[in-house]
């Protein structure tokens, strides 16, 4: 493993699968362009809308998302993951699922969102994203490559359970991603300071897509998508508008807290 370039893209998705995909296609030009080796979408990258009408789509979206993240990765030659899309369980449910693929377009990691968004918030938004994602039953994945280090796949609200991160790292995760959709009202208290504290305690980079503006009527997301570092340290945040957030991932400087900070090493309830 070198260090390499990796990406955190930011849109704002619609209830429009090909408006969508061509958003993200022009972003994922923009980060090749910059060096991106490794490139990352946000959670609903491909469709984010009314739940029905995600639901009645489902099929369309799922096939078409995964076709697209395999046309980027070999038209570009970088690995791209697709950081959630629709996967079709049954005729009302699907799965919240991120996708890893490789320059040569093959599928490298699959994850299925294990923690659903069923939350009251005091802006008195309420969420239930069980009503229509079935939650997965695995805990994620760490895909080894020799040329990016490990990667650990999450989505969102999975960034509130630090046990989930916290096996990643034992598995030997380098990078964790939480590619997001974070809602504004809870994102401006909550998300940097919980991408900060994975990064910390489980002293791995963490590489952040997300979903910034307004959606639709009932729907804002916060942004700021951003690549922490493993001493907790912001290299790159893309602020409130669609855009790349870009930053160096670097096995010299993993080493180098590991060592300063062999905070893995100590932990005694395992």
């Amino acid at each position: 493993m070198k260090p390499y370039l990796a990406a955190a893209i930011q849109m704002t998705s619609l209830p429009n699968l090909e408006k969508n995909l061509v958003q993200a296609e022009e972003l994922i030009e923009l980060a090749v362009r910059q060096g991106a080796k490794l490139v990352s979408l946000p959670e609903n990258f491909s469709y984010l809308g009314e739940e029905a009408a995600k639901i009645a789509q489902a099929s369309a979206i799922a096939q078409k998302s995964e076709k697209f993240l395999k046309t980027m990765a070999q038209r570009f030659q970088v690995t791209i993951l697709g950081g959630g899309f629709p996967v079709p369980v049954d005729s009302t449910k699907v799965y919240n699922t991120a996708l890893l693929i490789d320059p040569n377009g093959q599928e490298l990691s699959r994850y299925h969102k294990v923690h659903l968004f069923d939350v009251n918030l005091p802006d008195g938004n309420t969420y239930r994203e069980s009503s229509t994602v079935m939650a997965g039953n695995q805990l994620p994945p760490v895909y080894a490559s020799t040329d990016l280090g490990n990667l650990g796949l999450s989505v969102c609200y999975d960034v509130r359970f630090p046990e989930l991160y916290r096996h990643m790292a034992l598995k030997g995760a380098d990078v964790l991603f939480v590619p997001a959709a974070f809602t504004a009202y809870t994102g401006k208290d909550h998300w940097q300071v919980l991408l900060q504290a994975r990064a910390i305690e489980n002293t791995c980079y963490v590489i952040a897509p997300a979903q910034t503006g307004q959606h639709y009527a009932l729907r804002q997301s916060h942004g700021h998508a951003m690549i922490v570092d493993p001493w907790g340290v912001i290299l790159a945040d893309a602020g409130n508008s669609p855009g790349v957030a870009i930053a160096e991932i670097n096995p010299m400087r993993l080493d180098q807290v590991r060592r300063q900070m062999p905070s893995l090493q100590h932990s005694v309830f395992l």
